[in-house]
């Protein structure tokens, strides 16, 4: 199967499409299982409630052969005896045909899950295309495999209708010797009988049309690999464009780390390659914290601020790359290099006062 593009659909569908086809209400189901289901649950509930029909029926029919010789023909009278006969078949019907309506929504229920598409109801032009729509009626392969299958369907069932009511013919020679009771019996033992196995058939149709559906849909839904990549490229952003806002979010960082150097107390330098902004609050910090760190250029331009403000620079070569590996902007320095910091804050600190006081 291929594409408009001729590329090959050799992907499995990815949950975003059968999210998409399913909320278009484009699912796997089979239109078989449903029939069956109706056609099954519909014999179980007119054997079920065969009592109360015949019951209902036979008051009807007294009814109506009791009242014939006082029936006055006119208008009145007809409207009343439509709304009773109307109200009559739907009472009676109606525990039959809301049990097939709930049947229907249980079968498709559980081949599809619980869900309301209102896009499946949106009207499309599409939709009211006669065009497409006779192509798609008479010469789409979906056509083409519903013609087919209703075809098999009738002979399977009219050749197996045929040789069961073939033996039932042979054995209703023997009714001349029964009752009329045992004839009546005889009439609904072979009705139930047909009836019962015209429903295997049906649930054998029904089961393969299932597997076939659920395969067709799985097929429809493959796709090819370009689809994938545009997919992917909607779901998580493009590639270019979400590196320029990487590259922006890390310019906007680096501009207020370096916007914070001015406040530090010190820069650890490497001293060429490396440099990183410490500054302690003894009131509010419970260690020193990292405020700017930086290699090679960014280094350099991290010096160049701290000099600019007075900031003191320190070198020590060892001590900047372990601050530059282990800590981030933002991070107090671990217990290792607690120490070996403090050193150098407590001298930084001390040649603040000593500076103080010679000014004063």
């Amino acid at each position: 199967m291929a594409d408009a593009e001729g590329q090959e659909k050799t992907e499995q569908a990815s949950g975003k499409k059968l999210t998409e086809a399913r909320e278009k209400g484009q699912v796997a189901k089979s239109q078989e299982l449903n029939s069956l289901a109706l056609f099954g649950a519909g014999l179980m509930l007119i054997f079920l409630s065969q009592q109360f029909l015949s019951g209902r029926i036979s008051n009807l029919t007294v009814r109506t052969f009791t009242t014939f010789d006082t029936l006055s023909i006119n208008r009145n009278s007809i409207q009343k005896i439509l709304l009773e006969d109307s109200f009559f078949l739907l009472s009676t019907l109606a525990p039959i045909l809301g049990g097939l309506v709930v049947i229907a929504l249980v079968v498709n229920i559980s081949q599809v899950g619980l869900k309301f598409s209102m896009k499946a109801l949106i009207p499309t032009g599409a939709k009211f295309n006669p065009i497409s729509k006779l192509k798609e009626m008479f010469f789409s392969s979906r056509s083409m495999v519903e013609v087919l299958k209703s075809l098999f369907k009738l002979i399977v069932i009219s050749a197996f209708t045929y040789f069961v009511l073939a033996d039932l013919v042979a054995k209703s020679t023997l009714l001349v010797e029964l009752s009329m009771s045992e004839i009546m019996q005889f009439m609904l033992d072979s009705a139930y009988s047909l009836l019962w196995k015209i429903s295997m058939i049906f649930a054998v149709i029904a089961g393969a049309d299932f597997i076939f559906q659920r395969f067709k849909f799985k097929k429809d839904m493959m796709m090819t690999k370009q689809e994938v990549k545009e997919e992917n490229k909607q779901s998580e952003g493009d590639p270019l464009i979400k590196a320029r806002i990487k590259k922006m979010q890390f310019q906007a960082a680096r501009n207020r780390m370096m916007a914070d150097v001015p406040k530090a107390d010190v820069v650890i330098t490497n001293p060429t390659h490396y440099a990183i902004a410490i500054k302690y609050d003894l009131e509010k910090d419970a260690a020193p914290k990292v405020l700017a760190k930086g290699v090679d250029s960014l280094a350099q331009r991290i010096k160049e601020v701290a000099v600019k403000n007075n900031v003191p620079l320190h070198e020590d070569r060892l001590l900047a790359r372990a601050l530059y590996k282990l800590c981030e902007v933002g991070d107090q320095i671990p217990q290792s290099l607690f120490k070996a910091v403090a050193q150098i804050l407590a001298y930084i600190f001390q040649l603040k006062r000593s500076k103080k006081k010679t000014i004063v």
